[in-house]
């Protein structure tokens, strides 16, 4: 059943970083029942912050947001030494598929669109974190 909550009693911690309120609050409300523990920041800077206090099993990360947009705070986890092997997901707008390309080639594990189904998400999740 992979780790929809089931195999990991300690709960899977994730950092949620999006600009976008609602939808932050949608995937909170989707994947806390599932026993993922959720830390959400609105933007880059208070994003990055939080991953390296948290030291989260996966991050789900947005492109376009206020401060530092997502490709930067990808590019700061993937060269600091205690960040670089978070597992990242891409979860935007952009898709355009130079978008795409160029987020996996800057480390992220997977990319989603944004309007996106949260089974889809959680699928990622757990692929991502049984390999």
């Amino acid at each position: 059943m992979g780790i929809f909550g089931k195999d990991r009693p300690e709960g899977i911690k994730v950092v949620l970083i999006d600009d976008e309120k609602e939808l932050v609050a949608a995937i909170k409300g989707f994947l806390e029942p599932r026993n993922f523990l959720v830390k959400c920041a609105y933007d880059g800077i208070s994003g990055l912050k939080i991953i390296r206090e948290e030291n989260p099993d996966i991050v789900v990360l947005d492109i376009m947001m206020p401060e530092m947009d997502g490709r930067d705070v990808l590019l700061e986890l993937k060269k600091d030494e205690n960040t670089k092997n978070i597992p990242v997901i891409m979860l935007t707008a952009r898709d355009e598929q130079f978008e795409i390309d160029y987020g996996i080639e800057l480390g992220a594990n997977a990319y989603l669109t944004k309007p996106y189904r949260a089974r889809q998400l959680l699928e990622q999740i757990d692929n991502i974190l049984n390999l």
